[in-house]
């Protein structure tokens, strides 16, 4: 079984540690440049104007005049504080999945401040969006997140497998290790790996969780144990309505403390700009209590507001509800504190994996296993390298290793493999590409 799981560790870094490395490198940087991002839009994010910030209407008028009739109003971020800027976004043809167009408005003086394509949630700008588009996908859209699935896919397997060569040879050659270039970097591959390997096996089953095939493993079986995140519906009591939201058995939160829906009707607003304000007013006194939120007006009749908390540092604000347009009565909500454990640590692991759970030290933590990441992948290959194979020659192969397992042993691992293989679709696919490789070699290798 040692020489199964040392062909296996050659093979997953031999052929996805290219993989490893891009996902290691690109994630490293996004997580460093939030900083830098907020000293390249500085101009957008921040504003020296004082006073009383204006109505949230009269910020979204000034947007819709500068924007012009095409573009369709989406969402607004009121200023989370004094000196910051209000983002009106909206949609419009030829935008990507979750981009929009957000107008960066001075909420004292209406000034347009800035005019730029903004991404997901967290509300990325151009800069880091890049990168964020590197690291999901290298930037080819669909197809390429099969290369991000496929380094979380192994660098689970990796890092255990090597936990466990490291363990079986840690004794052996330590004297040479010292004169021998080879053995030298593999002792620093293996005490890096060591060092960690927790933070690895986090980074890769976080990753898995929004990826494409294993993602959708991972919803299965969240929804079969009842662990879906709890959300919203949109449709109104009553409405016929399509609902807009992600209902479900845990969408609706009706009651409660914040529930405001025997209040009395308010104005209705005179425009969609004018409802911007009544929703504002209804979700503080419904308990939205954070600097840092999105509204969003109906798509279509019989729907409702939506306004969400987008604050995901610690500790986590992202409760959400759905309020009615004519009574500004609150229809549904989905608060954090209601969410399975499940539900709540996915949504920490997912943050603190793009380093923004905890801040800076989160962001440092991160570079830190991402750095580290980057060198043993390097020293890998150099470890390949100084130890390559004549040409002609072919070593020990997956093949040989398994069939030097007892007849059990073999079975187990083509049911693991199998199992595997289901769970994770890519590593599969990938599993079988190797032993295609792998049978070739080890035929080759019995003709010689």
């Amino acid at each position: 079984m040692f020489a199964l799981i040392t062909r296996l560790h050659f093979y997953v870094g031999l052929f996805v540690g290219p993989f490893i490395l891009v996902a290691a490198v690109t994630g490293t940087l996004f997580v460093l440049t939030p900083q830098i991002e907020n000293l390249i839009y500085a101009d957008q994010l921040r504003t020296v104007s004082t006073g009383a910030p204006r109505p949230l209407a009269d910020q979204v008028e000034a947007a819709q005049a500068r924007i012009g009739a095409g573009p369709r109003l989406f969402a607004v971020r009121p200023a989370p504080g004094p000196g910051e800027t209000t983002r009106v976004m909206f949609t419009q043809p030829g935008m990507g999945d979750s981009e929009s167009r957000a107008l960066f408005v001075d909420p004292v003086t209406l000034e347009i401040k800035g005019d730029m394509t903004v991404y997901g949630t967290s509300g990325t700008l151009p800069f880091r969006t890049k990168l964020d588009y590197l690291h999901r996908n290298l930037m080819l859209g669909e197809l390429g997140r099969n290369y991000s699935e496929l380094a979380a896919s192994w660098l689970w397997l990796a890092t255990l497998g090597g936990v466990i060569l490291w363990f079986g040879k840690r004794n052996r050659d330590k004297a040479a290790a010292a004169r021998s270039p080879r053995l030298r970097a593999r002792r620093w591959h293996g005490l890096l790996g060591l060092w960690v390997g927790i933070g690895l096996l986090f980074l890769s089953a976080t990753g898995l969780t929004w990826s494409n095939w294993a993602g959708a493993r991972v919803d299965q079986l969240r929804a079969q144990l009842g662990w879906i995140t709890p959300s919203i519906s949109l449709k109104l009591p009553g409405s016929t309505g399509g609902d807009m939201g992600s209902g479900g058995e845990h969408a609706h939160h009706h009651g409660g403390q914040h529930d405001h829906a025997a209040m009395a009707p308010a104005p209705a607003p005179a425009s969609v700009a004018e409802g911007f304000d009544h929703v504002l007013h209804a979700a503080r006194q419904g308990g939205i209590d954070s600097s840092q939120l999105e509204i969003r007006p109906p798509r279509a009749d019989g729907q409702a507001w939506m306004v969400r908390e987008v604050d995901r540092s610690w500790p986590t604000q992202v409760d959400t509800i759905a309020v009615d347009p004519a009574t500004f009565a609150i229809t549904s909500r989905a608060d954090f504190d209601t969410f399975p454990l499940i539900a709540k640590l996915i949504r920490w692991g997912v943050d603190m994996h793009m380093g923004i759970l905890f801040g800076w030290p989160n962001q440092l933590l991160m570079a830190a296993i991402g750095i580290a990441l980057t060198t043993m992948t390097v020293l890998g290959y150099r470890m390949w390298w100084l130890r390559r194979p004549a040409a002609g020659a072919s070593g020990q192969t997956l093949t040989h290793a398994w069939r030097d397992l007892s007849w059990p042993g073999r079975i187990a691992a083509l049911a693991v493999a199998v199992a595997l293989g289901w769970c994770l679709p890519v590593m599969g696919a990938s599993l079988l590409a190797f032993m295609a490789v792998d049978v070739l070699r080890w035929r080759r290798a019995r003709r010689a």
